[in-house]
């Protein structure tokens, strides 16, 4: 880019690429808009901009956010070849769109593949990032080394715990620009308005009066051939419960998604009145839910990060988030039908049930006005320029 501008109000980007992400960057791009000596830009891309997953860009748009620039890669099909490809366009697209935009700061968040196409067209263009939820784990998904390789063509780190700050302080970067601020995504969870399980069947278009499970279930990327065992075990042991209202979120964009997603429809259309799959819900009614439900079920870290927070157990099923902390209400399980049916057996049990409380794992509250007001002061001159820090192997 051209140089630095000393004068304020300083333009920060935020990309989002999906609902999950837009989740945890909604406080963000609130606080941002709040701060005076910063200009929000907002770039769409990914699922949002996709019909198959619901074109969430409106219910950003229904948030009453501006979207500055709106992205098509062409998500054409859910093979590795098509999601790299989809990754050429991003890069591609995204770059050119950041030299009109020229921002001081690119804000990025996780580990999704159209986040790590805009970190590289970032890099080259020499434009500052600043990367929220670095230094965490999650073993079996290609997102594990995207976020890694996002954490070092980063140069301001926003983490969410002390663990994954020292995760990042590993990867050699520089301890003053590492920062410990929590989940920006939780500090929603004491403004937002929830809705009853009245307001939500209407909403939902299914009648909410029995034990509900919410269930989320994504390609583990790095096990492509265990995917359709994988969900179907996960079927199996939901065809043991009774009395049991099921809501399946959408299956997110990744590769080996549409056997998933085909496997839950079918599912569902057997029983169509205690079963639903959603593609896509805005915040209000997926948070809403979540609280009023008797446990969430998947793969997805909402089950390691939201659920805990609002005090609902989780069974976390097989590997996609291992090595994430976990909180006493997360009961981990492998990927096979009895097991996941003993993990929700004892997570609905009353004593479980009972003991289950509001995480801590993470610091609630103010996280995105932190993350606001650093973006604001830190010295921007030279910072895309990284030395490596070294750790003190010597000290005692």
């Amino acid at each position: 880019m051209t140089g630095w501008r000393s004068k304020v109000p300083r333009k920060i980007c935020i990309l989002t690429g999906s609902r999950a992400d837009y989740s945890h960057l909604s406080p963000v791009i609130d606080a941002i808009n709040l701060h005076p000596e910063l200009l929000m830009q907002l770039i769409v891309t990914g699922q949002h901009v996709d019909k198959k997953y619901g074109s969430t860009w409106k219910n950003i748009k229904n948030d009453g956010y501006k979207i500055t620039k709106k992205i098509d890669i062409r998500l054409d099909s859910d093979s590795p070849l098509a999601t790299t490809q989809s990754m050429g366009r991003a890069v591609s697209l995204i770059a050119k769109n950041l030299c009109e935009l020229d921002p001081d700061f690119l804000v990025l968040l996780g580990d999704r593949f159209e986040t790590f196409s805009a970190g590289i067209a970032a890099l080259v263009l020499n434009i500052p990032i600043a990367h929220i939820h670095g230094g965490e784990e999650t073993e079996a998904a290609f997102d594990d080394a995207i976020r890694h390789a996002l954490t070092k063509i980063s140069h301001l780190h926003f983490c969410a715990a002390r663990l994954y700050a020292n995760r990042v302080r590993q990867m050699g970067e520089n301890p003053k620009r590492i920062h410990l601020v929590g989940a920006p995504g939780l500090d929603q969870l004491s403004t937002i308005n929830y809705l009853n399980a009245e307001q939500l069947s209407s909403k939902l278009k299914i009648e909410l009066t029995n034990t509900i499970f919410v269930i989320g279930y994504h390609p583990v990327t790095l096990k492509p051939n265990d995917t359709k065992k994988s969900i179907n075990a996960l079927i199996s042991a939901l065809e043991e419960f009774n009395n049991t209202i099921l809501v399946f979120t959408g299956v997110n964009s990744d590769p080996g998604n549409s056997s998933i997603s085909k496997i839950i429809h079918e599912f569902v259309k057997l029983s169509p009145k205690n079963r639903i799959y959603i593609n896509t819900m805005d915040k209000e009614k997926y948070l809403s839910l979540m609280k009023i439900s008797k446990v969430v079920i998947g793969n997805s870290s909402a089950g390691l990060i939201e659920a805990p927070a609002l005090g609902v157990p989780t069974v976390n099923i097989g590997d996609r988030q291992k090595g994430r902390i976990t909180s006493s209400s997360v009961i981990n399980c492998l990927e096979e039908k009895e097991e996941i049916f003993k993990a929700i057996k004892t997570a609905v049990s009353h004593e479980f049930q009972q003991k289950t409380i509001k995480s801590k794992n993470f610091e609630v509250g103010n996280a995105s006005k932190k993350i606001a007001e650093i973006l604001a002061n830190e010295k921007i001159e030279g910072i895309t320029i990284k030395s490596f820090h070294d750790l003190n192997w010597d000290k005692k």
